[in-house]
This record gives structure tokens, sequence and C-alpha cells, in this order.
């Protein structure tokens, strides 16, 4: 009686193993500049929600004071978040119209989106961030 061995393999192939990472690194390539690209749109997007809430307070102060508010007599502390990505900054003009401009000057990371401006009279730079 002769008996058969069943020689079946069980696994993968070199080839397979090269052929599946070569998968997940092209996908990574792809999805990684999109992800970046959203962590740094998302960045922007609470940056200018802090500044139309400086904004906000600008005017209270105004209404209260007669008079502008540069970032310490504002009294806003920008959340930890938006604190690591940019640094406020706001000028304020008397003469001869009173008015402010807020700046938010990124840093680290974020520093390849750019600056974002909002001045008293609404206008938003640049105008295609906004």
């Amino acid at each position: 009686m002769t008996t058969r061995h069943n020689t079946e393999q069980v696994g993968f192939t070199l080839i397979e193993l090269v052929i599946a990472i070569a998968v997940v690194a092209i996908l990574a390539a792809v999805a990684l500049p999109s992800y970046q690209q959203y962590v740094v749109r998302a960045n922007r997007a609470a940056a200018q929600a802090e500044m139309m809430e400086m904004a906000n307070r600008e005017q209270a102060h105004f209404v209260a004071h007669r008079t502008y508010a540069d970032v310490a007599a504002l009294g806003m502390a920008l959340s930890d978040a938006v604190a690591a990505k940019y640094t406020p900054t706001i000028t304020v003009v008397t003469d001869p119209i009173p008015g402010y401009t807020i700046v938010m000057t990124p840093k680290g990371s974020q520093q390849r989106d750019g600056a974002l401006s909002l001045n008293s009279e609404g206008v938003k730079t640049p105008a295609a961030k906004w």
C-alpha cells in the first residue's frame, strides 16, 4: 500500500509580500499629503474662529471704552491648539478713524499656510483662505 503525502504549501511567497508592501506604500504616499493638507486647513479654521472672537471682543471694548485694544488689553487667551500653531498680534489705529487689524502669524508646521488677517472693516486676507 502506498501513501500519498499532500504537499500543499501554506503561507505567502516573497513576491506576494513585496507586492502587498508596495501597494501599502503607494496608498500611504497618496494619503499622507492629503492628511497633512487637512490638518493645515483644520488649524486655519480654528485660528479664524479665534480671530472672529477677538473681533467681537474688540467691538465690545470699543463700545465700553471708545478705543480698540491690543492683545494684552483685550485679555483673551487663545486655545492651546491655536496658540501652538499661531501667534496673534493686534495693531490699533487711532487716527483719523479708529480701527484695528488682527494678524495670526503661523509658526511651526503651519508656516507654509501663511498669515491670516482681519481688520475692523471686516476685510479678511488672504481672501482665498477665508
